[in-house]
């Protein structure tokens, strides 16, 4: 309700007495040598009050922002991380590199400053695709690492699925391209940060997904002890995965009121947003199935490519190793999966986690595998799926890539979504756009994605007490949209049988309640801390049941929302009001709990189908079907709107959205929303229908699976495969993403050459 009333604190809503502003000066060259700064002008400019370089953070004592993964190659050795500086030192690697950070009395006067940097470059060869980094003598992202090659990622029995496809009777291979994205959340990112030289103690506002994480890189990065560091998280206008760490203008703002004595406050513009947030995908899956005669799925093999970047984001390293590994064979009952996947440095912005972190991207190619090899060999594609789907029986299923799925029914989830679809009329419908000249397919995706991993194997939760009986809930998973306070209140109110008004939700306040936790991410919120909410409930009622024994003059029992014993009750609530605090200044009714969680796999099949006017190019989307399996749904409205959101992702990467570099100078070609289209509501032609097949988890107290990457795992796999089905008896052999009118049109019409 305060959001909608205009009441939610961003972080550029933050404002101290006091306070200067900070601008950034970012790199125009994708690679270069930095000869010399010169700083002179832009100090001597109105207003300006510093100008911090390398030399600045250097002598701070700032370490290399945190990124790749602690894996070790099958030859033991470790990924080869290049030292990746707040502000640039001897080198630029990609356009956007922040240089240098102006602070001055107002955010115009740092701005202009910035062009008076004088900066002498010396312009280097750059590489932006994967294929041309790892090319034989490809110019070097970085001087120490040889062919821009990080690290090679093995995962699977790669003897097992070498025997497999020796003894196939079919085989089909399929690559397709994940491009990059820009994540676009509806705020910048901004922040604010104060010293106090009496405390020696930091106060830092700036947008996360997840306190604790986001402290332990500013300890790593600064050298400060977590301790030393206020990070306040409030209200954050979405994240998708990019907001998990912090960046450098935060680090260089706290340098800055430190050196200043003043607070200082930065807040990105869109450009910033598009030049220096982490980017998303980028990376290419090639799979390869394995048949028998009547088939059967024997092995699936994958050999992928993923740019990094010019660095080894927070998380980038993540998508194309554990997170594209460990559901690489879906839904499928695949006895053997290998996974060779080849990590690249190039110069181009670092990607990280974006909407799901790989799992979409494998969802995507193992659908568009599974429906290629269908076609290509004379199988119905859904006959092929119900052949290969593990089934409620076999659960729990240890798969081949590690993961037991405890729970699902995949062949019932499709099933579901056949009727929701009307796939059976689909004929009837074709012929009808037939007639209007129009082409018209459909595509089936039954995708399956690894959600509730968290860096804690517990979630802490406190409940604070009010002297009114009003009890104020905690926990470290801030929202970005997605609705905590309804869900993490309703889970709370609901077990203990008290209406919702008394109840207050805060998160990632550790002065009131110091816990760990994780943060949101992965579509882990709802099962990770929703059961550590509901334990607390649990805790709260065992903690008061004495209390309430001894006022009602017999054991108690308890039932929505009230103690009874020998004939008398009181109300929790009530009950709390009549309790005085004890000398350390707590309720006797506060408490706190904790809740492990482990991984979950949401599942679901969505159907799509699209029409396109072939003199265009343009596809509208006429039927779209959400059947998922997201475990207990525990706030209906917000699930639909997570997964609209997360299909509505998806239509943005299928029909438009991509990141593009010039391939030679390495420039950023799509750097505002001029060139980079975001997804329309009215590709939505037609009608939108969403239903639940829940199947229960019992790995967690609320029986949830998630739901955050569900809209974008279904979404990719299903919009492809029925653009697929509209071009293939054109002749289309292939498409990737993404599938704009002009590339739409292009296609129809060279298909149309080659056949005449």
């Amino acid at each position: 309700m305060r959001l909608i009333q205009g009441h939610g604190r961003y972080a550029s809503d933050w404002n101290m007495a006091g306070q200067l502003f900070a601008a950034v000066l970012r790199s125009p060259h994708a690679a270069a040598r930095i000869v010399r700064i010169d700083t002179a002008a832009a100090l001597n400019a109105p207003g300006v009050r510093a100008v911090l370089t390398h030399a600045d953070a250097e002598q701070a004592g700032f370490k290399s922002i945190v990124g790749g993964v602690a894996l070790k190659d099958r030859n033991g050795q470790p990924m080869k991380k290049p030292h990746y500086p707040v502000l640039a030192k001897d080198q630029v690697a990609y356009v956007g590199q922040a240089v240098a950070f102006v602070v001055a009395e107002s955010a115009t006067a740092a701005q202009d400053a910035t062009e008076l940097i004088e900066v002498e470059y010396e312009e280097q060869p750059a590489v932006v695709e994967f294929a041309d980094a790892v090319a034989p003598g490809a110019p070097r992202v970085h001087q120490d690492i040889e062919g821009n090659v990080a690290y090679v990622h093995e995962h699977g029995d790669a003897a097992a699925v070498e025997a497999a496809f020796a003894r196939a009777h079919r085989t089909t291979r399929l690559k397709v391209d994940s491009q990059r994205l820009v994540c676009n959340p509806m705020e910048p990112r901004a922040c604010l940060a104060a010293f106090d030289a009496a405390t020696g103690r930091y106060t830092l506002h700036a947008p996360s997904q997840g306190l604790i994480g986001a402290r332990t890189h500013i300890e790593q990065i600064t050298g400060l002890p977590a301790k030393d560091v206020d990070l306040i998280v409030e209200d954050v206008g979405g994240s998708f995965g990019i907001r998990g760490t912090p960046y450098p203008e935060y680090f260089m703002a706290m340098l800055a009121a430190r050196t200043l004595g003043k607070p200082v406050k930065w807040v990105g513009s869109r450009s910033d947003t598009f030049l220096s947030d982490y980017h998303g995908r980028a990376l290419a899956l090639c799979g390869e199935v394995a048949l028998d005669e009547t088939g059967r799925f024997l092995a699936f093999r994958w050999t992928d490519e993923i740019n990094l970047g010019a660095y080894a984001g927070p998380f980038g390293a993540f998508i194309g190793t554990q997170n594209v590994s460990i559901t690489s064979h879906g839904v499928y009952a695949v006895p053997a999966v290998y996974v060779r996947s080849t990590l690249a440095y190039t110069n181009t912005t670092p990607i990280s986690a974006y909407r799901g972190a790989g799992r979409p991207d494998i969802a995507y190619a193992i659908e568009r595998l599974v429906d290629q090899a269908a076609f290509e060999h004379g199988f119905d594609p859904l006959e092929l799926r119900r052949r290969n789907f593990i089934t409620p029986a076999q659960m729990p299923f240890k798969t081949a890539t590690g993961p037991t799925y405890d729970s699902g029914d995949f062949p019932a989830v499709m099933e579901h979504a056949l009727k929701a679809s009307d796939w059976a009329g689909f004929p009837a419908r074709r012929k009808e756009s037939e007639a209007r000249g129009r082409l018209r397919g459909i595509g089936l995706a039954s995708y399956l994605e690894a959600a509730g991993a968290g860096t804690f194997n517990k979630d802490q939760t406190a409940a604070r007490v009010g002297d009114d009986g009003r009890i104020t809930i905690f926990c470290m998973a801030g929202g970005s949209g997605q609705g905590h306070e309804t869900t993490f209140v309703g889970v709370f109110a609901d077990e203990l049988g008290v209406e919702q008004g008394v109840i207050e939700y805060r998160a990632s306040d550790l002065a009131a309640a110091d816990l760990i936790g994780n943060g949101t991410g992965g579509s882990r919120t709802a099962a990770g801390q929703g059961s550590a909410f509901k334990a607390l409930a649990r805790a709260l009622i065992e903690k008061a049941r004495p209390l309430a024994s001894a006022l009602l003059g017999g054991e108690a029992d308890y039932a929505d929302g009230r103690f009874s014993a020998g004939g008398k009750s009181v109300g929790l609530i009530d009950l709390a009001r009549k309790m005085a605090r004890g000398a350390d200044g707590r309720h006797p009714l506060d408490c706190e709990a904790e809740a492990s969680s482990p991984a979950t796999f949401p599942n679901g099949c969505h159907v799509a189908e699209v029409e396109i006017d072939p003199d265009t190019g343009v596809t509208d989307i006429i039927r779209y079907t959400s059947i998922d399996d997201l475990g207990n749904v525990l706030q209906p409205m917000l699930v639909e709107g997570q997964v609209h959101g997360g299909v509505a992702q998806g239509w943005g990467q299928v029909f438009g959205e991509h990141a593009v570099y010039d391939r030679e100078s390495g420039q950023f070609l799509t750097a505002s929303f001029m060139d980079y289209a975001m997804p329309r509501a009215d590709w939505l032609k037609g009608t939108f229908t969403r239903e639940s097949h829940p199947v229960p988890t019992a790995t967690n107290l609320m029986g949830a699976k998630g739901v955050g990457e569900s809209g974008c795992s279904g979404s990719l796999p299903a919009l492809m495969n029925a653009l697929m089905s509209a071009v293939r008896p054109l002749g289309v052999k292939d498409l990737q993403m993404p599938v704009t009118p002009v590339v739409m049109w292009r296609t129809l019409n060279q298909t149309a050459r080659k056949a005449a």
